[in-house]
Parts: C-alpha cells; structure tokens; sequence
C-alpha cells in the first residue's frame, strides 16, 4: 500500500583518509644525508631538529669567508683614513690659495687626489657588502643542512637513508599534521542533489568494520570526475579518532540529507520498466494496470518517493515470481513462504 511519509535521505559514499596539510622536508641544496634522528610514527614537535645533511666543505668556506670579510673591512678602514687625509690635504691647500702661497695646479692635485680617495673608499665599502652578503649566504646556507620540523605532526615517510644522496627538494622526511585528516569521498552524481557542506555523516573506517565515528562535510570539490560521474567531496571527522587510521585507508561515508515533506513513497522492489518507462503495476478492482511513475528520492531504507503516478492508499505489486500483464491473475500473501516477513 503506497503511505505518504517524509523521506530522510541519504547519500553513501566510498572514500579513502587522507591528510590535508603534508610537509615533504628535505635539503635546498644538493647533497648527501647524514644522520636522521626520527623514524615513521614518530610525533615531532615544530621546530624540532629532524636530521641534517652532510656540509661538506662549507664549514671551510664559511672561515674563508670570515677572513674574507675581516680583510674588506680593514681594507675599507684604510680607505677611511686615507680619504680623510686627502680631504684635510684639500682643505689646506684651498686656504693657502686664497693667501697666494700656492699655485693653481697644486691645488689642482690635491682634488684630484681627494677624489681618487672617494672612489677607493666607495669600492671599499661595495666590497664589503659583498663579503658580507657572501658570508651571510653561506652561513644561512650551512643552517639549511639542518632538517627541520615546519609544525607539529607525525612522520610518515622516511624517503633517503643516512649516506643517500639527494638533489635540491627531494623530500627526505614527510611529515603530516594528524589533525587534517579528512576522506576524500566520491558520490554517485544522480544522487548527489542536496548535498552541501555541514551536513553530518556516518564514518565506518575499512578497519574498523561496524564502529561508526561521527564527521561532516567539510566541502564539495568545485570540480566532478567526469569518467566516473561521481561528486567529490571533502568530509572531515568530528573528534579524530585514536589510534589514527592510516593514509590512503578505505572507508565508508553516509551523509544524511535533509528530511524532505511528505510524500507518497513505495519500495524500490516495487519499481519495473516496461518498454523504457519506469512505472508500477497497480491493482484496483481485481485489475493490474501498469502506471508510469516519476520517482523522486530515495533513502537507504530503499524506499523512493513519487512525484507523478501514484496516490496514498494505492496498493501496487512489489514481488511477482512472472513477469506480469495486465492480464495476469494476482493473489495478495502477507507473506512469501519460506522467507522472513
């Protein structure tokens, strides 16, 4: 008998756990591992030391740097001096012309000189930027062989061993912040109207068969796979669950969509095709007649609403052991024998 009832739908959805913060640390330059203090499942803290990289001979070049620098900077405070010295000399010399004590090309040399000074103080000082910059450079390039932790987290990967040789970027240790942990879930698009974000849902990870945790959609991917025709969807977990589940783990995601008014609903059983029309077989006075139906939504209880075709109180056929016509005699059971009510 078709009854009228609200319909509590709901989508179900495969997914696999995946974290949504990653951190691939590794070297910013070319080199060889060291040492590695930390081993997968580890939980760091930010800014703890991981490992570090084998400087090689920049410990060296960073003292010959140093010497360097030291060097440019007595070098520029000898250019101080002497071009304080021309510019005393040019003074003097300006006022003794004045006097008529000295000739014109005297003073002449003098400026000259003053302004030779100038620029070999002006190289001087560009030359101990430079040092200086060199020295700064290697010296951050020296702390970059440390490998450090960005935030806290769990280590989930150790890609390079102590003695390995790795290039610029090469994530050495792969570090994810256990707190993003989310599924990335796919939904059949032909159910997936009225799916939205904050919606709750039921998590039952593949590990742990029967035991539901609580999450909700976190968002819907502006983007569908268009092959599979599924609706991508991001759902996170309420409280994340202790131990954690591993990275790239199945589990299964039930999303409950708002409650819709009431409606006539019939199971999905009940549901046949007849020539390419989805429709129900309706009894009405010891007569089957087949009635196109407009189904609506389903729940996951299998029943389906409709939209056009059938009234509450109609009664239509949901198990026939024949394919059915309109000429078929029907006799109604409560029950099939041998089965469960």
């Amino acid at each position: 008998t078709v009854e009228s009832r609200a319909l509590a739908p709901a989508l179900f959805g495969i997914g696999t756990v995946e974290a949504r913060y990653t951190y691939r640390i590794g070297p910013t330059v070319a080199g060889r591992v060291e040492r590695l203090d930390v081993d997968v499942g580890d939980r760091v803290g930010a800014g703890q030391v991981l490992g570090a990289m084998d400087p090689v001979d920049l410990d060296e070049r960073v003292r010959a740097l140093e010497s360097a620098f030291k060097s440019a900077g007595a070098t520029l405070r000898e250019a101080e001096a002497r071009q304080s010295y021309a510019q005393t000399q040019a003074r003097r010399y300006e006022k003794l012309l004045l006097l008529r004590s000295i000739s014109e090309e005297a003073v002449t040399m003098k400026r000259q000189e003053l302004q030779i000074a100038d620029a070999v103080l002006s190289a001087a000082r560009e030359e101990v930027d430079r040092a200086r910059a060199e020295r700064e450079a290697l010296i951050a390039q020296r702390s970059d062989m440390r490998l450090v932790a960005p935030v806290g987290g769990v280590v989930v990967l150790r890609d390079a061993e102590p003695g390995s040789t790795v290039v610029a970027g090469q994530a050495v240790v792969e570090l994810i912040d256990p707190a993003s942990l989310w599924i990335n879930v796919r939904f059949d698009q032909l159910g997936a109207a009225g799916l939205a974000a904050g919606l709750p849902a039921r998590i039952v990870l593949r590990s742990r068969d029967g035991e539901a945790l609580t999450g909700r959609v976190f968002r819907i991917e502006p983007k569908a796979d268009a092959v599979t025709e599924e609706t991508l969807a991001k759902v996170v977990f309420e409280t994340v669950p202790r131990p954690l589940p591993p990275v790239g783990e199945l589990a299964e995601v039930t999303v409950d969509l708002p409650e819709l008014p009431a409606a006539p609903v019939i199971p999905n059983a009940a549901i046949r095709r007849e020539g390419g029309q989805a429709g129900a077989w309706r009894i009405g006075n010891g007569e089957l007649r087949f009635v196109p139906l407009v189904p609506g939504a389903t729940d996951l209880d299998g029943l389906v609403q409709v939209r056009e075709g059938l009234a509450e109180g109609d009664r239509v056929v949901l198990y026939s052991e024949k394919a059915l016509t309109a000429r078929s005699r029907v006799r109604v059971v409560e029950r099939i024998g041998g089965a469960p009510r």
